[in-house]
């Protein structure tokens, strides 16, 4: 059997995962959070990063029952990614390797959510909806390859969440995207929102510029209440991202769609609008967000397979 563990830190969540086989034996994660209208700065999280890491190690370890002799090979996050806490993770993932004589192996981050997507879900061909604070991708495995068939042009949709939680205050704790999502729901009126769609491309800084300015006159005059922004800015990003999935699944041919990133949880009563017949498969929100098993879970395809990453090419990258 071959054990990985794996190591993500490359936004605000720092995690050590570890995988056997495809068994999550353990998946302990810690997350930076910044106070109300305030995001994450990369020099800030990773010194939060660097302040719990080898706790987090420990904690691995100790959950799995495991020690470092157990461990057959050292996954982490290469990128993309922030890059202060990228470097971070990347430290002490070599200094590990070293320590314990162990092989490493830099993952895809991407990579690493679709994984995980697939070993928890039991999806075999999908079309895969890839959303998160950082990316926003419809992808699907063709010629060998995960390639990419429509992507945000600009900003993430989770970015864009993110930010639009900015301007009205929104707490970041757990997340800004899970509190709009229940601001939402008890939202009533419908504000009209730009909506641009470009093939199987979409763009979400036009929208987000148009609810910064337009947010505190609305709300300032009376026209409409903080929840009614939340679920109109909710409404269209998903009903932008429903469309291109859709039109890649047709494209494809596919009849599965996986959905992986840490909006995921958001998206699920979007779905179901979709007009054609396709199988869902979602993660639940310890996997969906970015949690060390899905790296360890990347890294244990990419051994079993005969990928090694040297020392001298053990580097990160943001893009």
């Amino acid at each position: 059997m071959t054990v990985v563990i794996g190591f993500e830190g490359s936004a605000n969540k720092i995690a050590v995962g570890i995988i056997r086989d495809g068994e999550v034996l353990s998946n302990p994660r810690r997350t930076y959070i910044t106070p109300p209208g305030q995001g994450f700065l990369p020099g800030e999280t990773a010194k939060h990063h660097r302040g719990v890491i080898l706790t987090v190690l420990q904690e691995a370890l100790n959950e799995a029952g495991l020690k470092a002799a157990d461990i057959d090979c050292v996954a982490y996050t290469k990128g993309p990614g922030m890059g202060a806490p990228l470097v971070t993770v990347a430290i002490v993932a070599r200094t590990v390797a070293q320590l314990w004589g162990k092989p490493l192996l830099g993952v895809n981050h991407c990579i690493g959510h679709i994984e995980m997507g697939r070993l928890i879900t039991n999806a075999q061909n999908p079309t895969v909806l890839y959303v998160s604070g950082g990316n926003t991708q419809v992808i699907a495995y063709s010629e060998r390859r995960y390639r990419i068939f429509g992507e945000t042009i600009d900003i993430a949709v989770g970015n864009c969440l993110d930010r639009f939680a900015r301007v009205i205050k929104i707490s970041n704790d757990p997340s800004p995207g899970y509190n709009i999502e229940q601001m939402a729901k008890k939202g009533t009126k419908y504000i009209d929102l730009p909506y641009t769609v470009k093939g199987m491309d979409v763009s979400f800084s036009g929208i987000l510029s148009y609810i910064e300015d337009a947010a505190h006159k609305l709300l300032s005059t009376g026209q409409c209440m903080p929840e009614d922004l939340c679920f109109s800015l909710q409404e269209t990003l998903f009903a932008m991202l429903v469309e291109i999935t859709e039109r890649a699944m047709a494209h494809c041919g596919s009849q599965e769609v996986l959905i992986v990133g840490g909006v995921t949880c958001d998206l699920l009563d979007f779905l179901p609008q979709m007009r054609v017949v396709f199988n869902l498969f979602m993660l639940n929100r310890r996997f969906c967000i970015d949690n060390g098993a899905m790296i360890a879970q990347a890294g244990w395809e990419m051994f079993r397979s005969g990928h090694v990453t040297e020392l001298s090419d053990s580097w990160i990258t943001q893009r």
